[in-house]
């Protein structure tokens, strides 16, 4: 199963203009509808090269896994949820797979889910992407711009985060807009064209299973 295409998505960030917004703290700290315009990535300030990966697993490995994955893709927490716990405990915690998590944005939610991922940094990145999934019916659910926005301050703080960090990383139109134009190089580049897809040693993959997934993994392992 697929989720709508990037060309869709894309065309969409092009289009949106200032509609790509970031969620400004209110006066008392609740998130308000002060929206920060953002141009599209190709003629504004930030900067796409300022974007590290998110990384998992030994620098030497002799496989080097890359997923393209939105925080509001449901296929995408249902692989997070079950064949990533399997991928991480055979070949990542093993010293196989180095493994690198890219964000895709399908909308402006998916864009503040990875801000607030981001937040904690690369120490708490894969602890805060975890919460999201398993929460992501909940926070979600209302469409309510104001409202998600909240919810996901609300998984930050369980992860440790206080509120004048997330105000200041909710609040960085120069981050996010760097964000989409980093989505959109990794995308075109990589041709991804649905989440969640699979980069394997370079070689690109759809959604699968835990048996096919570690199938091909231990092919290339002996080959």
């Amino acid at each position: 199963m697929k989720r709508r295409t990037l060309l869709t998505a894309t065309g969409a960030i092009l289009a949106a203009g200032a509609g790509w917004l970031v969620l400004q703290p209110g006066p008392n700290g609740e998130a308000s509808n002060l929206l920060a315009g953002i141009a599209n990535a190709q003629d504004g300030t930030g900067d796409p090269d300022s974007i590290p990966d998110m990384v998992l697993g030994a620098e030497d490995a002799p496989i080097e896994v890359i997923e393209y994955a939105s925080y509001t893709c449901p296929h995408c927490a249902s692989f997070h949820s079950d064949q990533f716990k399997q991928l991480k405990a055979n070949y990542i915690d093993t010293g196989k797979v180095r493994f690198i998590y890219r964000e895709v944005y399908f909308d402006r939610f998916g864009l503040w889910a990875s801000m607030i991922a981001r937040c904690g940094g690369e120490s708490r990145f894969f602890g805060i992407t975890d919460l999201i999934y398993q929460k992501q019916r909940d926070w979600t659910a209302s469409g309510d711009p104001a409202v998600i926005v909240d919810e996901l301050r609300k998984i930050a703080k369980t992860a440790g985060l206080n509120e004048a960090a997330l105000d200041a990383c909710m609040s960085d139109g120069e981050m996010a807009e760097s964000l989409v134009g980093w989505f959109q190089t990794n995308a075109e580049r990589d041709g991804i064209t649905s989440t969640p897809s699979f980069l394997i040693n370079g070689e690109k993959y759809s959604n699968m299973a835990y048996p096919d997934f570690a199938a091909i993994l231990d092919e290339k392992l002996a080959g």
